[in-house]
């Protein structure tokens, strides 16, 4: 590829990075209006599993696509996840009824790996030396998506119709696939690989069974119901009967000698527990905004942009200073302390805290969180060679996501046992504005002790993260020598 196919091929990553980062935030501040037009009766009821089966979708195809990336080249993989996303894009747009809407959510959601893909393409593209100044990037384009995603769907929803929220892809994806298609010359892997679907399913069932529980867990099922309990002992029985096949498999999805790097072995569980730590702290926010605060869902971006600006800042400086030939590590652990710190500060609110301190904790946050962003998966993109790349890149987001999933569940049994001991017989967040003045007052106090408790949590899991990031070995920004045998690729169109 040429200097300028290879600026042009970055720009459409990045644009593919834009389109995955805000149909993550974007559809919230759109629900209202989705719920009236479609189904003002029992559409409601119905609403969550617009951004379940988005994420269940997404989470379940996860590691089938990083051993496609692997096998036939990533650029057939990066544009076939594109096109599916943008015709799951078109369905939701054109959808008629909530039954619709859910099922195309689905169809894009099985295309929402773009974001793993993406990340692999850029692999690609960058000398390993130059992967932190794409991470770098990568978290300019998260810290906005979190402000720019809630903006965008509300200015959308008020002025033009909920639909374009979706038509809005379809011109930038449309490009993107044009551009992808006549700039992108990435390694094939030569002969072909068989493909294992059946632990692809295994891992996909097991994420799934995962999620469900996250999800209706403390809501639509007891924690201690026989459904949740079901759900749970299939999710261990799964996740036992994956790994089981990766010793046996003779193409594995995620092949164990992947592990012999030991900076690979620490990368999976340390990501985990920052996505862990992470979901606590950027969730939990929103709702003390949204709930304790009085703040619009559409008005929550706005108070988020001090941790957009921390992500980017440090996102981007540390991106500059590990391209130069600087360690990744010093910046790893220092963005998780001060995740950590900041996540402890957080701790500390109260009900009339000022706003100039939230946004300097929230600031901090960011910038701690944007010390991290991407530097894993480029330790994990430097440990393999050429030919494991997509699996090592996907596996680490799928811990990341699943330390996501179990984050929101966990912080959430928290916060209820943290309200119901303050606050017996308390049923909920959404009764909180019909209170009477002096009960009310005490449920602000119990559900901002239970959310100041929730990022104290946040903080030990963050801290724990710090413990697995000071065990790394990992050397100035160079690519490793990765597992031996590795084939040379061949460049293809």
């Amino acid at each position: 590829m040429t200097e300028s196919q290879k600026k042009l091929a970055a720009l459409g990553c990045l644009l593919t990075l834009v389109l995955a980062i805000l149909d993550q935030n974007i559809v919230s501040t759109a629900s209202v209006a989705i719920v009236r037009d479609l189904d003002p009766v029992g559409g409601l009821a119905r609403l969550p599993w617009l951004i379940t089966v988005y994420a269940l979708a997404a989470t379940a195809a996860l590691p089938l696509y990083g051993k496609l990336c692997d096998v036939y080249g990533a650029k057939r993989i990066y544009l076939g996840a594109v096109a599916l996303f943008l015709a799951g894009s078109a369905l939701c747009g054109l959808s008629q009824n909530m039954g619709e809407l859910i099922a195309a959510r689905t169809v894009q959601g099985l295309g929402g790996g773009l974001m793993s893909v993406t990340l692999i393409v850029i692999a690609h593209l960058a000398p390993a030396e130059k992967r932190a100044s794409a991470g770098g990037m990568g978290g300019l384009i998260a810290g906005l998506g979190m402000v720019v995603g809630p903006l965008i769907g509300g200015l959308f929803t008020d002025n033009l119709s909920w639909r374009w929220i979706f038509y809005v892809n379809l011109p930038i994806g449309l490009f993107v696939l044009a551009v992808g298609a006549a700039t992108l010359r990435l390694p094939d892997r030569g002969p072909r690989h068989r493909i294992d679907y059946p632990g692809a399913a295994l891992v996909a069932a097991a994420a799934v069974a995962l999620l469900l529980v996250t999800e209706w867990g403390g809501r639509e099922y007891a924690w201690g119901s026989p459904t949740i309990l079901a759900l749970c002992a299939a999710f261990a029985v799964l996740l036992a009967a994956f790994l089981i096949r990766q010793f046996t498999a003779p193409e594995p999805i995620l092949p164990p000698r992947l592990f012999r790097d030991p900076n690979l072995r620490i990368a999976l569980p340390l990501q985990l527990l920052t996505g862990f730590g992470m979901i606590g702290s950027i969730v939990y926010t929103v709702i003390y905004l949204q709930v304790v605060r009085g703040v619009p869902a559409t008005g929550s971006g706005l108070y988020l942009l001090p941790m957009a600006a921390g992500i980017a800042v440090s996102g981007l400086v540390s991106g500059r200073f590990v391209s130069r030939g600087h360690s990744t590590k010093p910046y790893l652990v220092a963005g998780l302390a001060l995740a950590a710190a900041a996540a402890a500060l957080l701790s500390t609110l109260g009900t009339d805290t000022s706003r100039w301190m939230l946004g300097l904790d929230l600031f901090l946050l960011g910038a701690g969180f944007g010390l991290v962003i991407g530097i894993v998966i480029m330790i994990a993109q430097n440990a393999v060679p050429v030919s494991l790349l997509g699996v090592a890149t996907t596996s680490v987001r799928f811990a990341q996501t699943l330390g996501s999933a179990l984050g929101t569940a966990v912080f959430g049994v928290v916060l209820t046992r943290v309200v119901a001991g303050e606050l017996p017989g308390f049923d909920g967040l959404a009764r909180i504005g019909s209170l009477p003045d002096g009960v009310r007052h005490r449920a602000l106090e119990a559900v901002t002790s239970g959310i100041d408790t929730v990022f104290l949590c946040s903080a030990g899991v963050l801290l724990g993260a710090l413990v697995l990031a000071a065990l790394l070995k990992v050397g100035r920004s160079e690519p490793s020598e990765g597992a031996e045998g590795a084939p040379q690729p061949v460049t293809t169109g």
